[in-house]
């Protein structure tokens, strides 16, 4: 039986995703297979042209993925995703929600929309991932406390 964890309890797990941290991007909401998550722009984002980078926009829809794909407590790995832009980002923030479009006991579809302050779609992204029988109680307040450090 999967342990249920609130949206505070997968906030505090995906402290661990170093990647999307130094990325700046921030998780606001956790629901039941999906996601928010949103990053400011910054000049780090930018790419050679000075439009937001296409690796800052994927990590941005990644990490949406992921903690959808996971709240429902089992440890979930991604093993495949596509991801199309539509257009360039306006603004300063970019967002990111996540949906599951299915769910079996073994894989999840994620659905992601990237949009821009204006809540125009920049991007599209569709993962899916592998859901182990491993729950995510690996993770204590413990280790948590060292990962800030």
């Amino acid at each position: 039986m999967t342990k249920e964890y609130s949206p505070e309890d997968l906030k505090r797990y995906f402290i661990k995703d170093k990647f999307a941290r130094h990325a700046g991007i921030e998780i606001v909401d956790v629901g039941e297979g999906s996601a928010r998550v949103k990053m400011d722009v910054k000049a780090h984002h930018l790419n050679g042209v000075g439009l937001v980078h296409g690796g800052a926009i994927f990590t941005l829809a990644d990490l949406a993925g992921a903690v959808a794909a996971n709240s429902r407590g089992n440890v979930s790995v991604g093993v495949s995703c596509t991801i199309s832009y539509i257009k360039p980002v306006s603004g300063k923030t970019v967002y990111a929600e996540a949906r599951e479009a299915s769910l079996s006991r073994r894989i999840g579809t994620y659905i992601v929309n990237v949009t821009d302050e204006a809540g125009e779609v920049v991007a599209i992204f569709q993962g899916t991932a592998y859901r182990k029988d491993d729950d995510l109680s690996y993770f204590e307040k413990n280790e948590i406390e060292k990962l800030r450090r």
